[in-house]
């Protein structure tokens, strides 16, 4: 997808094609954020069922965006179209002055917002700051040539076409709210440099509580700038920055002449040695930042039966795998299953496995609408509530559940057992197709 447009303060990008049904909407979080904010906060579900077909179907045509507006052309189903128009709340400018300090503050938002990349977490530190970037209740004002008084399909439909623009771009919810990309980075670089040259908080320019240009600070001796620069070429040059390992080291050999003591096993102990050490190698590589060398970070606060799953996921000798199963309370079956959740997705993928929790009504209510939301109504499998948060595909061996963090799992019955089937997914009919494609196998 191409953005083409007029300076900074607009942009317009081509139509997008249908995107099937049994597919997820969107692909990244920020796509996913801001479907769910739109689902969350709409007055009129049906409007937004209907504009979520449209914009399946491929009938939202090219997307303008500019401050405060988007704008697009949707043709309804025999080909009337209509010019479409949804006002977005424009952030003030002590906003934008609030969101901008925020982001200089930080060091991870800073360099990940010059580096052109908008980090997920900017969304929970500007909301701390009282300032939503996602759409709430009043955000979205519609303008539609069809003169519906409120959202209809057709604004609801470029509605949810922008999570699409958000997969390629998080940087158009910014123009949305009132700065262009190319803006807002100039102003984050001024400030960035300001910061940089500003003198630390309390100095000044000599006294009792000041070194000035040379003197003391606290008793210690000062250096006066011009002589410190002055003798810069005689520092020795940073050292270059460390590497992590390619791997980790080997864990030490325990077989030795002396006898271990009763109830130490040192093979175990090797093996737990050599797990530490590939810990750290990942904490490592995450910490100078080549996390993406290695293939999942490293989960913290885990209860022993959840560490002895993560263990297991690591396929150690038939004989460990055997003592962290029973060491556990677990049958090799269970833990069989409980790897399997673990290699897709970790703790959250073992408590959707292994804990049953029911949903309040209100979670239970909003489950139902996404459900009900989520296909076609010539398309829409029937599912059952099969107790807690799960629901279950008559005439299928397929289930969905639902976790506490509102992702769906996929799951397949095989040998009597439900057992784990994919990775979660916040469309829940993506989970169900990823859970009948795993039975197709």
């Amino acid at each position: 997808m191409s953005g083409y447009g007029r300076g900074d303060e607009q942009r317009t990008f081509a139509a997008l094609p249908p995107a099937p049904g049994s597919t997820g909407f969107t692909r990244t979080w920020w796509g996913r954020e801001w479907l769910k904010a739109l689902e969350d906060t709409a007055l009129d579900g049906q409007q937004l069922k209907a504009g979520r077909r449209h914009a399946r179907a491929g009938a939202v045509g090219a997307v303008s965006v500019r401050p405060g507006r988007i704008t697009a052309v949707v043709k309804d189903r025999d080909g009337t179209a209509h010019r479409s128009d949804v006002l977005v709340r424009e952030f003030s400018e002590e906003e934008w002055e609030r969101l901008l300090g925020l982001a200089v503050d930080s060091a991870g938002h800073i360099a990940a917002l010059l580096d052109r990349e908008m980090p997920p977490h900017l969304v929970e530190d500007a909301a701390a700051a009282g300032l939503d970037l996602l759409p709430g209740i009043g955000d979205l004002d519609p303008e539609c040539g069809c003169e519906a008084w409120d959202h209809c399909p057709h604004t609801a439909a470029l509605c949810y076409q922008v999570a699409r623009l958000l997969d390629e771009d998080p940087f158009v919810l910014l123009l949305m709210r009132g700065r262009g990309e190319r803006t807002l980075l100039d102003q984050l670089q001024e400030r960035s440099a300001a910061r940089a040259v500003a003198p630390p908080a309390g100095d000044g320019d000599g006294g009792a509580d000041g070194a000035g240009a040379s003197g003391s600070v606290g008793g210690m001796p000062g250096v006066s700038a011009e002589e410190a620069y002055a003798s810069a070429f005689l520092l020795p040059p940073l050292p270059a920055p460390p590497t992590a390992p390619a791997a980790p080291g080997r864990a030490p050999s325990l077989d030795t002449d002396t006898e271990p003591e009763p109830g130490v096993d040192p093979a175990a102990l090797e093996f737990l040695a050599a797990d530490a050490a590939d810990r750290a190698h990942r904490l490592l590589v995450e910490a100078l930042g080549s996390a993406g060398d290695v293939p999942e970070l490293v989960e913290a606060g885990l209860t022993g039966a959840q560490d002895a799953v993560r263990l297991a996921a690591g396929s150690p000798a038939p004989w460990i795998a055997a003592r962290l199963a029973a060491g556990s309370g677990r049958s090799r079956a269970d833990m069989d299953l409980a790897t399997r959740a673990w290699w897709f997705g970790g703790a959250a993928a073992l408590a959707v496995l292994e804990e049953e929790w029911t949903p309040d009504a209100e979670a239970l209510a909003r489950a139902g609408a996404r459900l009900a939301e989520a296909w076609e109504d010539d398309e829409r499998p029937v599912l059952r509530r099969s107790g807690g948060a799960r629901w279950t595909a008559v005439g299928a061996e397929a289930q969905l559940r639902l976790g506490e963090d509102g992702r769906w799992w996929p799951y397949l019955k095989a040998g009597g057992r439900w057992a784990p089937a994919g990775p979660a997914d916040r469309d829940p009919a993506a989970a169900l197709a990823t859970a009948f494609a795993a039975g197709a196998v």
